[in-house]
Formats: structure tokens, C-alpha cells, sequence
């Protein structure tokens, strides 16, 4: 874009300080122009003479639905950053979205999401990084002007003048405490360095120990962080609303330091800074760098944002923040948060209510295909979601919430998942949302060591407390114990149906056929309920190697004729066969001890290869294929799926298209 091209159109949603602020940026820019500013109170009273060339429009809807503005800068309190980002997505509209860009890591990556899928501009708007100083701090360290870095100190600390616990910058409910309002800046600045001391625009730490002190709200009043980076480089950063500090950058090289004092605000006030930069050499030898006085810091954010949408880019260039600098920088913030023990209340279920995008959970969808599983009441999505890597309920809900409302329903839990805290995610997630009678609930239990038959009622018990249900739908013992006579086990399992406690059908996670036949004619002989499921590893490439000790695979032939000749059920875990069918694998690539330990064989590269030529031939991924492969035997089969973002969920999605005939699952598996 140039100056004579149409500026872009600006709107802000909300119409604080920060919103003043870029106000006077976009004024000051090459590229754009303020039109529209919404607001929850339009007649609040100085509103026009603070935007006197905006459009003051009623509630932040109506400035997605604008057609004069092209882009929005978000300036809501932090936690309005995601949900506005989000619908401005989905009405098109391009985001400049103040810091910090989301309360976590996992909310940040389902902005992109939306964004990458609405093919707009998503940026967050660290100004310091755009303002020419920020570039020549990189050049600096990038030349070695201060040799090897070995260290950097960073500050960012004011001092407010009491502690208030309704305010923002202190309540649990809007997200408050340094961390968030000003330790993104002192991270963001340690990881350019360090990016910069290895030729690169930004570098993630290896290592993250924070702590903080917390006040009555939970957050924090001030609070430090050690960060390790593989390039040997160690940072301190610190931050604080409650205690002033030197806010000083220090970079610290072989040969001398860098010093660069408020580098945020380039060495000056927002109108306009010189972005000063000291160097002091060992020897005593002392420069200073500026660029000059400059037009006003935020300023150079608007227009790199403009230069980007016109240049048809969905993220800042660097030094500007890109998605992955983004989603870096707020993995380092959720780590210093977890350490010092700071869950805010808006994270909590009994306050996330609503999707990420801050509306009810939607019923009725169909992406993801549903099936009769027999045995089963309630019709259930042909893949079932596992999500035993979660550890706080605002990140697990953004997953569970998309998979319901595509259409899946079939969720696998299990007694020893996250000693439990997964359990207890699930049940926080389907009390908040009312979804129990609509999904189907796997439990398993009695994994060894503990895998005896008096274990089964015990950890249902505690299973079904956690899951705030009285009941499962499918029960899986987790393991087998070949020393204990198999129809101790049914007389359990039995037992819990007929007290409700398992309502549809049980069975076993890595049995063998020879145990699940012995199973199934103990209960026909003594009137039992038979076991009706099976929970073993399936996919296209055959387990070569149990990839955890008692794991048994139901894709040998022999398994397979069984499991069709007597329509058993599978839920099969590691359906793809965990990335052999994606580029993490090769013939040629040996660095990931858990693949070739699994699966690396010449049948399975074969099998391999000849998935990667149907893709091509489907215009689809090997990954698709291999899933498309589970979801087409002839006996009933059920894939576990372990998405751990929204754009895995949807890659997984793409499978669903793929209808493979007997000809072709024939060819693939060679």
C-alpha cells in the first residue's frame, strides 16, 4: 500500500486509554484513517471530543457489521481480547488486538484459527516491536557488536497507588495482576533477543521458572521469571503493578551491554521517541544510537498492519509479532502463571459458560458423521475425543466445545488420565454446558499394577464423582491380568450394570482374543452380560512394538477376520498410528525413538507409501487416509482422535470426505 492508495478503515472497540492512544497513531499513520469507535455507553459524556473523527456507534456488534471498516483494534480488558477477535473473524474484518492477545496460549491459537480459516489479518499489538529502534537493536546484536549475548534483564514494574481489588489491573474476573498487563513485554523483548543473538526474528525459551507474589484477587503484584534458551542465553524478566522498577533493558554480550531504557515506549512519551540505545564496551568505550525523533509510536503498528492486508499477508512481518512469535510469547506467560498458582476466576467453569466466542454451545452438527454402536442407546460420532493432555479447563473447553458442536459426542475418559484432572474436566464441561444425555461417555479403570476385579467398583466410584455423573456408557478395563480367571472380571463389570452404573456396554483395553473369547462364553454360560467392546490399538501401519508395556493391537489379520465375524466393536487408540503417516516419519528420519521403536517396518513403509499415493490421487493427506482406512472396516470401528488444537480437529475433519472402497482398503494394506 501506498500513501496515494485507499487508507485502510479503522474501527476501535472500546473506548479506554489505550483506544485514545491509537486514536492519535492512526492519525499519525501513512496508511489509514479512523472511522468508527463502538461502545456499550455511546452517550457517555467526552466520547465525541476524545474521537472527534469517528462514527460513535451503539455495542460492539455494530461495528462488525459496519461495511465502512475494514479492520478493528480491540481494546477491550483482556478478557474481551479472544471473543471479539473471534466474531470479528467470522464477519470478516481484520484485528489489531491489544495486548495480551488472549489470556492463554490455547484461547491466542483459537484466534488464529478463526482468522487463518476467514482469511484475515490477526495481529497483536506489541507497538515497541514496529517502531524503527526495535530493528536496530536486532542489527546490533545480530552484527555482534557486543560479541556473544550470554544475558539479558528486563523490567517493566509501576507502582499503582493501592491495592483495589475491583479494578482491572487487580480483579481475578477481568484477567488483572503485571504478568499479563506488562510481563508480556519484558518476555517478548528476552525472546527477540535471544532471536536475535541466533540470526532469527524471535527464539522460545527451552525453560521457564516463574513466581509471583499474589494479592487477595489471586493475581499477582509483582512476579519474575527465569528463561533458558538453547543458545546459552539466560533472562530475567520481571514485572509489577504495585512496585515501581528501573525499566531498563540489559543485554549482555562478551564483549560489553546494551542498555535501552523503556525500550516499550522507544525513550519517549507515545507522541514520539528517538528509541535510544546505549553500548558500553568492556573497555570503558560508550555509544549511543537513536533513530531520530519519530512520529508517534503507535503509529508504525497501524501501518505495518495496513502493509500487511494489502499485501494479502494474515500477520505482521518482523519484527512485528507473528502468530508463532505470538503464540510463543504466550506459552512463557501461562508457564510464569502456572508456577505462581494464578487460575483467574474467568477461567474457571462456573464463570465459562459460553464458548471462547462467548455464545451458548450450538447443537445439531453434522461435519462429524454419527453411527449405531451396538448396544447403545444414543446414536454417537464416529470418532471419540481423547484429551488426556489438558490440564486447565479453559483450554480443554475450547476443544470439547468445537468437537460437540461439529457433531461429536463419543468422548474417552479414563481413571488414571492426569491423576484424575481430566475426569473432572469432562464433568465441569458437561455441567456447564447441559450436554450429559447427549454424549456418549467412555470410563476405564483397573490399569495395572491395580488391574484386580475388586479395583473396578472402587475407581468407578471415584471416576463417576469426578465425571458429576451417575453413570458411563461404555466401561473399558484399561488392562488385562492374565492371572486372574477372566470371569472375576465379567462378575464385576456385571455387577455395575446392574447397578446402573454402566448403562450401555463394557469390555476390555488391550485384550486378547483369547481372553475376550473366554470373556464372552463364561457370561453366556452363567447368564452375565457378555463384554461388547473392545478398546485396542488399530490402524493402518501394525503395531511392530507395544509402545507402553501390556498395549496389545487388534490389526493382524487374525484379529481383524474375528472382529468382523462377530460385528465386535473397536475403539482404537492411536488410530493414526501417532504421526507415522504424517512428514515426522521416513525411512530416512530415526530421531523420534517412539516411531521407529513402533512402527518403523518395511509392511508398514509400504503401507506408508501407498497412503501418501492415494492422498495424492484424493487430493487429501496420508493422515487422511490412514484415518479414512480406520473408519472403513467392516466390522464396527471407532477411532480415538487426540487433537490437541482447533486446526488439528479440523485436519481430522478432512478424513469424513473419504469413502474407501474394499478395492482400496485392499491395495493399502499390500
Amino acid at each position: 500500500m501506498t500513501a496515494s492508495a485507499t487508507p485502510l478503515r479503522w474501527g476501535i472497540i472500546g473506548p479506554g486509554a489505550i483506544a485514545k492512544d491509537f486514536r492519535r497513531g492512526v492519525l499519525d499513520s501513512r496508511l489509514g484513517r479512523l472511522e468508527a469507535i463502538a461502545t456499550r455507553n455511546p452517550g457517555k459524556a467526552g466520547l465525541a471530543d476524545d474521537f472527534p473523527e469517528a462514527r460513535i456507534l451503539s455495542g460492539y456488534d455494530a461495528i462488525l457489521n459496519d461495511k465502512d471498516v475494514d479492520a478493528i483494534y480491540i481494546a477491550t480488558p483482556h478478557v474481551g481480547h479472544a471473543e471479539w477477535a473471534i466474531r470479528a473473524a467470522e464477519a470478516g474484518k481484520h484485528v489489531l488486538v491489544e495486548k495480551p492477545f488472549a489470556l492463554s496460549a490455547f484461547e491466542a491459537d483459537a484466534v488464529f484459527h478463526a482468522h487463518r480459516r476467514a482469511g484475515t489479518f490477526a495481529g497483536e499489538a506489541f507497538m515497541y516491536r514496529l517502531h524503527p529502534a526495535t530493528q536496530k537493536l536486532w542489527d546490533l546484536i545480530a552484527a555482534g557488536t557486543i560479541g556473544d549475548v550470554r544475558a539479558v534483564k528486563s523490567s517493566f514494574g509501576f507502582q499503582m497507588p493501592r491495592f483495589i481489588p475491583e479494578h482491572r489491573l487487580f480483579a481475578s474476573a477481568l484477567a488483572g495482576g503485571g504478568i499479563l498487563d506488562v510481563g508480556g513485554y519484558p518476555v517478548s523483548m528476552s525472546r527477540f533477543v535471544a532471536g536475535a543473538a541466533s540470526g532469527k526474528p524471535f527464539l522460545d525459551p527451552i525453560k521457564v521458572s516463574g513466581m509471583a507474589n499474589l494479592n487477595a484477587e489471586g493475581t499477582d503484584n509483582w512476579a519474575a521469571a527465569v528463561l533458558q534458551f538453547d543458545n546459552g542465553i539466560i533472562a530475567e524478566v520481571s514485572c509489577s503493578v504495585l512496585l515501581n522498577q528501573e525499566n531498563v533493558l540489559r543485554v549482555l554480550g562478551t564483549l560489553g551491554r546494551i542498555e535501552v531504557p523503556a525500550f516499550w515506549f522507544a525513550n519517549g512519551d507515545r507522541s514520539g521517541g528517538d528509541g535510544r540505545i546505549d553500548i558500553i564496551l568492556n573497555d570503558g568505550t560508550r555509544q549511543t544510537v537513536t533513530t531520530g525523533k519519530q512520529r508517534h509510536l503507535y503509529s508504525f503498528e497501524a501501518d505495518a498492519a495496513a502493509e500487511a492486508i494489502q499485501a494479502g499477508r494474515q500477520e505482521f512481518a518482523p519484527p512485528g509479532m507473528s502468530w508463532a512469535d505470538s503464540l510463543g510469547n504466550a506459552r512463557v506467560l501461562d508457564k510464569w502463571r502456572a508456577d505462581a498458582g494464578i487460575e483467574f476466576a474467568v477461567e474457571k467453569p462456573v464463570h465459562r459458560t459460553h464458548t471462547l466466542s462467548g455464545r451458548a454451545l450450538a447443537r445439531g452438527g453434522s461435519v462429524i458423521p454419527r453411527r449405531t454402536i451396538p448396544g447403545i442407546a444414543k446414536p454417537a460420532s464416529v470418532v471419540a475425543l481423547g484429551f488426556e493432555d489438558f490440564r486447565t479447563f479453559s483450554s480443554g473447553a475450547i476443544l470439547l466445545d468445537a468437537f460437540f458442536e461439529k457433531g461429536g459426542n463419543v468422548f474417552d475418559t479414563a481413571f488414571i488420565y492426569g491423576g484424575g484432572y481430566t475426569e473432572r474436566l469432562f464433568g465441569d464441561w458437561h455441567t456447564s454446558r447441559g450436554t450429559r444425555e447427549e454424549t456418549v461417555l467412555i470410563g476405564k479403570g483397573a490399569h495395572s499394577p491395580l488391574c484386580y476385579p475388586d479395583v473396578i467398583g472402587k475407581q468407578l466410584s471415584q471416576s463417576l464423582e469426578r465425571l458429576k455423573t451417575d453413570y458411563v456408557d461404555i466401561y473399558f478395563m484399561h488392562r488385562d491380568n492374565p492371572d486372574v480367571p477372566v470371569g472375576e472380571f465379567v462378575d464385576a463389570m456385571d455387577a455395575e450394570v446392574g447397578k446402573g452404573r454402566i448403562r450401555g456396554i463394557f469390555g476390555g483395553s488391550n485384550w486378547s482374543r483369547t481372553r475376550m473369547d473366554e470373556a464372552i462364553a463364561y457370561a453366556k454360560r452363567t447368564g452375565k452380560q457378555a463384554p461388547g467392546a473392545l478398546s485396542n490399538n488399530f490402524a493402518l501401519a501394525e503395531m511392530i512394538n507395544a509402545i507402553w508395556a501390556g498395549c496389545i493391537a487388534a490389526s493382524d489379520a487374525d484379529y481383524m477376520a474375528w472382529l468382523t465375524a462377530n460385528q465386535f466393536p473397536n475403539f482404537s487408540w492411536s488410530s493414526q498410528a501417532r504421526g507415522f503417516f504424517t512428514d515426522r516419519a521416513g525411512r530416512n528420519k530415526t530421531d523420534n525413538a517412539e516411531l521407529v521403536h513402533t512402527w518403523y517396518s518395511e509392511k508398514n513403509f509400504g503401507r506408508r507409501d501407498r497412503a501418501i499415493e492415494l492422498a495424492r490421487q484424493l487430493g487429501r493427506s496420508p493422515i487422511h487416509v490412514a484415518l479414512a482406512y480406520v473408519l472403513a472396516q467392516p466390522f464396527p470401528s471407532v477411532p480415538l482422535i487426540g487433537p490437541r488444537t482447533l486446526a488439528e480437529l479440523d485436519d481430522s475433519c478432512e478424513a469424513f470426505g473419504i469413502r474407501l472402497t474394499p478395492e482400496q482398503l485392499a491395495w493399502l494394506e499390500g
